[in-house]
């Protein structure tokens, strides 16, 4: 089976139109946050950021799947003490668009630097928001699982009375769990919280996350040959993961710098380029490559 990574250069909102309805199983992205990046992509203001995101987010739900799923990577920004409700916005407007907010998940940063401020800490976290089109989608959550480590070690060790009984919980929640069914395991499911260091190498982006970010929620939606969509492209991260673990992958970027960058890192790992004909440019987009 081919395998494919294709490239289009422009405005994610533009570019989009010229994919089919229904063909993309992951989106993962993490586009320009309000107000920052501003000399690279302009920083959209809070106030605005909303109405600019909602024609992008109506394109990425007509490409996904109904089996298939979109994670957004985004934070919120503090003005003057306070911080901004642009992202609760964005998600109560997308709902209306036809968007299920299906899933919260935190990534923390765990080498991040500590700061303060005179009202406020520095953030060790940031947004992955997981949206569906069907509360039915494709997820593998036997291929994110962990090592049960040092849990087992103790809480196995000595098990209660209660333990090996489905106990209800103690606040009423009614949610009860048998902690004893664990005791042969040597891998659990995780939480929705990741433990990821940021990005410390250079790879010339302003804003580039690590690699295990979008690997993880590959594995976790998609299977071999399915295709991930990165719409805010930059340094070619998800595409890069995308690619090694055998996913067929499509990145738009609007900064030719970025997309040229990451063509030659593509080119680099002995794939081969081909260049559109005259008649799919005209047809289609004279910026669009493809790389087989």
């Amino acid at each position: 089976m081919e395998l494919t990574t294709d490239f289009y250069l422009g405005d994610c909102k533009e570019q989009l139109k010229f994919l089919p309805d229904n063909s993309v199983d992951l989106i993962v992205t993490s586009p320009p946050y309000a107000d920052q990046r501003k000399n690279t992509y302009g920083g959209i203001h809070t106030d605005k950021y909303v109405e600019w995101f909602l024609p992008i987010s109506e394109q990425l739900l007509r490409v996904l799947k109904p089996t298939g799923t979109f994670v957004l990577n985004i934070k919120e920004k503090v003005v003057e003490g306070e911080r901004s409700i642009y992202v609760m916005e964005l998600i109560l407007e997308m709902r209306k668009q036809g968007w299920l907010w299906t899933e919260e998940f935190i990534w923390h940063k765990k080498n991040c630097y500590p700061g303060k401020w005179p009202n406020r800490f520095r953030d060790a976290w940031e947004r992955l928001l997981q949206f569906n089109k069907d509360k039915k989608f494709n997820m593998y959550q036997e291929e994110v699982m962990v090592p049960m480590g040092d849990w087992a070690k103790s809480r196995l060790k000595n098990l209660s009375n209660t333990d090996k009984i489905r106990d209800n919980s103690k606040v009423g929640s009614g949610f009860g769990k048998n902690i004893s069914n664990w005791l042969d395991r040597d891998k659990a499911y995780p939480t929705n919280v990741l433990h990821l260091a940021t990005e410390c190498n250079n790879k010339n982006h302003s804003a580039a996350f690590p690699e295990e970010l979008p690997e993880w929620f590959i594995k976790l939606f998609t299977k071999k040959y399915d295709t991930v969509l990165d719409p805010f492209m930059g340094s070619g991260t998800t595409l890069t993961v995308a690619n090694r673990m055998i996913r067929n992958s499509i990145g738009i970027e609007i900064m030719p710098e970025y997309f040229e960058m990451v063509k030659k890192q593509f080119n680099t790992i002995e794939l081969t380029l081909f260049e559109p004909t005259v008649e799919y440019a005209k047809t289609k987009s004279e910026r669009r490559y493809t790389v087989r």
